[in-house]
């Protein structure tokens, strides 16, 4: 399992090595390019909608490899954002919402892990802590939230369009929040887990289910991690339309 984590990161970064922008967001900005969602990162994207941007991991991924491509960015934590916004200040592509997207309009808690990223609107589990080290919760934040359309319109989401969520179990209702704009995305790219690492959080078979009933197909299954048995914990999973 180390072995796997060892060539996990080093394959993520090669490209940063490489690349004096992803370099200098790392050294400066202390931001990790996520190099491992190149592959779903198409050249011809026009539109990349980004929820559960923590600081940037996943838009200066998008920015290097799609660089033409809008970018709509949204993360509810402070510190954060604040990082966020730093990284993208000179980007007039790239267009940043401190809010999580939701069925519901209006302010809720969210908790706060001490590894900012597995931060949940859902409490965290003590397996998460467990599998995870050093990312039980820490405090509680009040955070701004809304559906999509609340924040951009549908004349805004140009085709190709990708739709990304990494939001730590909160996947479904995120999901619902952009079901009036869904038919505007021609792939959907969502972090899922086999585990219950929230309390309460849908695990991947039903976010399957769910958007399948909407008319989009599973076509990719990436980035999967394991436990100490090898079972799997999480992974990316890719969802296109059905004539796609």
């Amino acid at each position: 399992m180390r072995l796997f984590y060892i060539l996990h990161h080093f394959k993520k970064l090669c490209p940063v090595l490489r690349s004096k922008r992803l370099l200098t967001a790392l050294v400066v900005y202390r931001v990790f390019a996520g190099a491992e969602h190149k592959h779903i990162l198409q050249k011809k994207l026009s539109t990349i909608v980004d929820i559960g941007a923590n600081r940037g991991q996943f838009a200066l991924a998008a920015r290097f490899w799609t660089r033409q491509a809008l970018i709509y960015s949204f993360e509810p934590l402070s510190d954060a954002a604040n990082r966020f916004n730093k990284l993208f200040q000179n980007d007039k592509k790239t267009f940043f919402f401190e809010a999580a997207i939701s069925p519901q309009t209006g302010k809720t808690d969210i908790h706060v892990a001490a590894a900012d990223d597995s931060s949940s609107l859902l409490p965290i589990s003590s397996l998460q802590e467990q599998l995870f080290p050093g990312t039980g919760e820490v405090r509680i934040e009040k955070i701004l939230t809304g559906p999509l359309s609340d924040f951009i319109q549908a004349a805004q989401i140009k085709s190709p369009a990708l739709l990304k969520i990494d939001v730590q179990g909160y996947e479904l209702e995120t999901l619902k929040g952009c079901e009036s704009l869904l038919y505007r995305f021609d792939s959907i790219y969502v972090e899922c887990s086999f585990m219950e690492l929230y309390v309460g959080q849908p695990l991947a078979g039903e976010v399957v289910t769910w958007l399948s009933r909407k008319g989009l197909e599973l076509k990719g299954v990436y980035n999967m991690t394991y436990d100490s048995r090898g079972n799997s914990i999480q992974a990316d999973f890719l969802f296109r339309k059905a004539d796609k």
